[in-house]
């Protein structure tokens, strides 16, 4: 901070992730830090704490994005307390108290994320609940401030017990680490507030413990607290206009300035300063990047490399390629950046898995995704997708560039998906496996309707306006396209219905249980991460999601269950018990005419991905003769394919129309689908043919045509418009490619 400013760490803040009240954002619309977190940083502050309720949902993205701007992230939670203890159900304890709590070491970070998981896991009632005990048992490493009005100590104060307040105060000094626990001062302007502040006064007086401010943050400017009221309505059910329902008292819940809190508590200035001394004692890492897999238990001599090795070599004899160049070469390319990477382990525990529900009856899918690019695990029999014949690229599923999780999507049928789970969890242990969370958003549209419904405006009028924005937009990118809309907002009643509705929109809403989503730690889980649990469900949920448990180096599995394996089943048991007792689904040929036949006449229903009316009709108009025109309209039946028309090119080609090449190097890359770019592993091999790039840029270029992220897109046109210049290829051509 610059010379004449005042030092001041904002400790007690809530982010979106408080489900109920939160707006502030801890990210952007594309990923970076959230405008508040740069304003912050832009305006010298050093350190800032989360303290979401009750939960560390948004822990790590804060952690990241305040490390990205600068910030020093402190790492925290306004825990609820019971009154007696956590396992105690009534009607009494329906109204929890709040604390504050900070974690000044990493085993401070270990025991927040103990006690939060306890508080769901065994405390859950209305809301994940602690109890002093259990504090008590987790209280190294923790700084704990004595928390909001809500607080057990303030309740005790607002009733007049000054006596029982100032011993609560000394039990939880003795509970705590020595000079851990802190007395916490608010001021929104409340009068309960400044009782509670004057008998805080009092009882540092008598007990030395030392004094801190916090303005319990809800929202990111004094004006957004219009915003955060209608948030506050759509959580609980209520009308604005309803005097009756909760809200706030006044609307100082924003993130003050230092100067403007020195002056609040100009009568305090220990409490001021003690911020800097927490946020200086508040030193937590998150390792982040390192690989956390289980370990996998290999036969003795054996290291998990060699075994992996040795079981792919088995892989390609059973396959019968094994004295096969070009599959011993790309089978040394993938061990090497597997081994490099560390990532062996992965593939075993795969294996390992796959292999028990071939073994046990349970249908496991062909593989799809990127990691049917990968011979590794072709040849482990995870998938049975021939990734060379195919023209598949392994580093669009690993890249020796990059560094991240390999990511198998692995579809099992949805009867035996449960038995696969529960195998995992008994081989590595009960507690070392969780399901994911998920958080829903507030979309464009749901959030006119739940603003428009909190606004008490007629549902047909605001159903009316929902239905003009496009799907995927945003109310902004609407308001600019949309002609009627942007009519309908000169209306003083629909303009303050769509502003509040679009600053709202993004926000986390909900939370939900990712639908195949699982996650393998090497021992327990919350040491990991913390762990949750739903009101009405007994499925344990990390409260990380599916995106941050990678970063961690966690082993996130997908574990898909299909109810078309199951027909499958089904179907070959009918067969073997009526016609074939030797059938096997897996022998029938790729060119079996008669399959041919009936998809070229549209007879598709409950075939996996073919059967919806629109692709029917177009299986009917293409006729496939090849298993590549199958694969080939999946990946072309999409908006984009089909807007731009090269669906119907494709169509066209087929039948006749002449192909034309761009480029006589596009022709060996493009040949098997007639001139048209239909995958990204095309993408990836026109990059590497004429521009250059390495396979690593070539995976870059597929992510950022992915994402559509115009910048990125912008950056990676330069790079192979120059690439293409080198080999002779004109910038007109390349920019057309």
């Amino acid at each position: 901070m610059s010379a004449g400013t005042v030092d001041f760490v904002h400790l007690h803040n809530h982010s979106e992730y408080s489900l109920l009240d939160g707006t502030t954002r801890i990210s952007g619309h594309k990923g970076e830090p959230s405008d508040l977190l740069q304003h912050l940083a832009k305006e010298g502050t050093k350190a800032l704490a989360v303290t979401d309720h009750g939960n560390l949902y948004g822990l790590v993205e804060f952690y990241t994005q305040c490390r990205k701007v600068g910030i020093k992230p402190i790492l925290g939670c306004e825990m609820y307390l019971a009154k007696g203890t956590r396992f105690d159900r009534g009607h009494s304890q329906k109204e929890n108290c709040h604390l504050t709590v900070l974690a000044r070491t990493y085993e401070g970070y270990q025991n927040l994320m103990a006690l939060s998981s306890k508080g769901f896991l065994e405390g859950y009632y209305y809301d994940p609940r602690i109890d002093k005990k259990l504090l008590a048992e987790h209280s190294k490493g923790l700084i704990v401030l004595s928390g909001c009005l809500k607080s057990e100590i303030s309740q005790l104060i607002t009733a007049g017990d000054l006596k029982g307040a100032t011993k609560l105060v000394m039990e939880y000094r003795d509970l705590l680490e020595p000079g851990s626990f802190y007395l916490e001062l608010m001021d929104h302007g409340i009068d309960k507030q400044r009782q509670v502040t004057q008998a805080l006064l009092e009882i540092h007086e008598k007990t030395k413990l030392p004094l801190v401010a916090t303005n319990d943050c809800h929202y990111a400017r004094k004006e957004d607290h219009v915003a955060h009221d209608a948030r506050v309505c759509i959580s609980t059910g209520k009308l604005i206009s309803d005097l009756q329902r909760l809200r706030f008292e006044s609307h100082e819940f924003y993130y003050k300035t230092p100067a403007e809190m020195a002056k609040i508590f100009h009568f305090a200035p220990e409490a001021i300063s003690n911020t800097m001394k927490i946020a200086e004692m508040c030193n937590v890492t998150i390792p982040m990047g390192q690989s956390m897999l289980p370990v996998f238990p290999v036969p003795e001599g054996e290291s998990q490399d060699s075994y992996l090795e040795e079981l792919c070599r088995k892989g390609l004899a059973r396959l019968g390629v094994d004295k096969q160049e070009a599959y011993l070469k790309r089978l040394d390319f993938e061990l090497s950046v597997i081994k490099k990477m560390g990532f062996s382990g992965y593939f075993l525990i795969v294996w390992d898995f796959i292999h028990y529900a071939k073994t046990s009856g349970v249908p496991v899918g062909p593989g799809r995704g990127s990691g049917a690019g990968s011979l590794v695990s072709y040849s482990l029999d995870i998938t049975t997708v021939d990734p060379i014949q195919h023209k598949l690229l392994f580093e669009r599923f690993l890249n020796p560039d990059r560094k991240s999780m390999p990511d198998l999507d692995i579809d099992f049928s949805d009867r035996g998906r449960e038995q696969v789970i529960e195998y995992v969890r008994k081989k590595y242990g009960a507690d070392t496996g969780a399901q994911i969370i998920t958080f829903g958003s507030l979309k464009a549209r749901l959030a006119i309707r739940d603003v428009g419904r909190v606004l008490g405006i007629p549902l047909s009028e605001v159903d009316k306006l929902a239905k003009l924005i496009p799907f995927n937009a945003t109310i902004h990118q609407a308001m600019e396209g949309v002609p009627e809309l942007a009519a309908a907002a000169k209306e003083p009643e629909t303009k303050k219905l769509l502003d509040l509705a679009g600053r709202l929109e993004g926000l986390k809403r909900h939370t939900g249980v990712h639908a195949a989503g699982i996650v393998i730690t090497n021992g327990p889980v919350v040491q990991y991460a913390p762990l949750s649990k739903g009101t009405n469900s007994d499925v344990v949920t990390t409260q990380y999601d599916g995106d941050v448990l990678p970063s961690l180096g966690l082993l996130k599995m997908d574990f898909l269950g299909l109810r078309n394996l199951s027909v499958i089943q089904n179907a070959v048991a009918l067969v073997r018990a009526r016609h074939d007792k030797d059938f096997d689904v897996t022998k029938v040929p790729a060119d079996d005419k008669k399959s041919f036949e009936m998809l070229a006449s549209g007879k598709a229903l409950g075939v996996f991905q073919l059967d919806s009316e629109g692709m029917r009709e177009l299986l009917r108009r293409l006729k496939p003769t090849t298993f590549e025109d199958i694969s080939a309209v999946i990946a072309l039946y999409r908006p984009g394919p089909m807007q731009s028309g090269m669906l119907d090119l494709f169509v066209e080609r087929k039948h006749g129309k002449k192909v034309k090449y761009d480029h006589p190097l596009l022709e060996p890359v493009l040949k098997d689908t007639y001139g048209c770019i239909v995958y990204q592993e095309q993408v990836m091999e026109i990059s590497k043919s004429l521009a250059g790039f390495t396979p690593g840029e070539a995976d870059g270029l597929r992510k950022a045509m992915g994402k559509k992220i115009p910048e990125e897109m912008e950056k990676q046109r330069g790079h192979f418009v120059k690439g293409c210049d080198k080999n002779g290829i004109s910038d007109k051509l390349a920019n057309k490619i």
